[in-house]
């Protein structure tokens, strides 16, 4: 079974974005500084307008998600962590998911979500690169 076929299993999808959401919230609520709390003041305006967009956003892009993760996912095989093994590629696993992402957003009609990822885009390849060990771990529970 590939990663993306475990992944969007009816009935493993839903714990998967759950799961993935909380790496997000986890993610946020740790970051510190002043870039911190500009990362924290875009995403409790995104969440503002909408409660769930992260719930939403993360499982409508999961399909996208677990696409460029599948490379990754074939690499590894299957022995070890594959969030160390994501964290080991940081460059180009944080580079996959941003391409998601930013099409994602570059696609929406909401004007706040737009700006509130724009400003917040510059800094997001550093982010996403430190979430890998977590994403992976998140995306290996559900796929082994």
């Amino acid at each position: 079974m590939t990663l993306t076929e475990a992944l969007l299993a009816e009935q493993r999808r839903p714990a998967v974005v759950a799961d993935l959401v909380a790496v997000i919230d986890a993610e946020v609520k740790g970051k510190k500084g002043v870039s911190g709390a500009a990362i924290k003041a875009g995403y409790a305006t995104v969440k503002k307008v909408s409660p769930n967009i992260t719930t939403s956003a993360t499982n409508r892009m999961l399909p996208d998600f677990a696409t460029v993760l599948e490379p990754f996912w074939t690499d590894f095989g299957g022995a070890g962590d594959f969030g160390s093994y994501l964290a080991g590629r940081g460059d180009e696993a944080a580079d996959a998911l941003l391409t998601v992402t930013d099409n994602r957003v570059g696609k929406s009609g909401r004007k706040t979500v737009q700006k509130a990822y724009n400003g917040l885009r510059g800094r997001a390849k550093e982010n996403v690169k430190a979430a890998l060990p977590r994403i992976g771990a998140v995306l290996q529970q559900h796929a082994g």
